[in-house]
């Protein structure tokens, strides 16, 4: 390994600075968008309507069954092309990182509704509700609370994943770490460096999401 060469960190750290903070803003596009879509794609796979359910299911299939690298290359090369040239790699994992969260957040939605008791609905319902209003101001209130921790987990992962938009040139840590090691033929230091960036980012997600649970117990 050889003396541990400080200076490549010196020189590269407002480059890991940005990266990092462009790393927050993919998990945090990614994780927003995800839920917005994840509720819709899981009240789908609910339906009671075979044909409704079935696209659903097979887009959670595809996005849960195929890896992130592949979706991400696809999403960079084949289909943002079609809408922007040259395509953005900023755009192209936006976007490919919520797609994928919304067929994971989907079934969290999906387990989480589920898990409250028929009768609450039922109950709802006899009280004048439609099925809209039931599901909005009874079932999703208590659901939201039991689907905080795989949520939380889902957000750290997603913050994990955002590393491999490295491969198609979006500039966020990984993708420093990447350039800094080939610059100085050197893949100890950034590394390392970047490995810990990313646990503490990864930790203090996990110190939030645990706080947020605590607060919802105590509710």
């Amino acid at each position: 390994m050889g003396n541990i060469r400080f200076d490549i960190i010196i020189d590269y750290l407002p480059l890991f600075i940005k990266g990092t903070l462009l790393t927050l803003g993919f998990t945090i596009a990614g994780i927003s968008l995800g839920l917005l879509l994840g509720l819709g794609i899981g009240l789908g796979k609910m339906s009671s309507k075979s044909f409704i359910r079935f696209p659903f299911v097979w887009y959670i299939n595809f996005f849960r069954g195929t890896p992130f690298l592949v979706q991400i290359l696809l999403m960079h090369f084949a289909i943002i092309p079609l809408f922007m040239s040259p395509a953005n790699p900023i755009v192209s994992a936006i976007i490919a990182l919520a797609l994928n969260s919304a067929a994971y957040i989907a079934e969290i939605f999906r387990a989480g509704i589920q898990s409250i008791d028929r009768g609450q609905t039922e109950a709802a319902r006899s009280l004048g509700m439609t099925h809209t209003q039931a599901m909005r101001h009874v079932i999703l209130p208590q659901a939201i609370k039991r689907m905080i921790p795989p949520l939380g987990n889902e957000f750290i992962t997603l913050l994990k994943e955002t590393s491999i938009a490295a491969i198609i040139a979006a500039p966020e840590l990984m993708y420093w770490g990447r350039v800094a090691g080939s610059q100085y033929m050197r893949v100890w230091e950034p590394y390392i460096f970047v490995s810990i960036i990313y646990l503490v980012l990864t930790l203090s997600l996990t110190y939030l999401m645990n706080y947020i649970e605590r607060r919802l117990k105590t509710e």
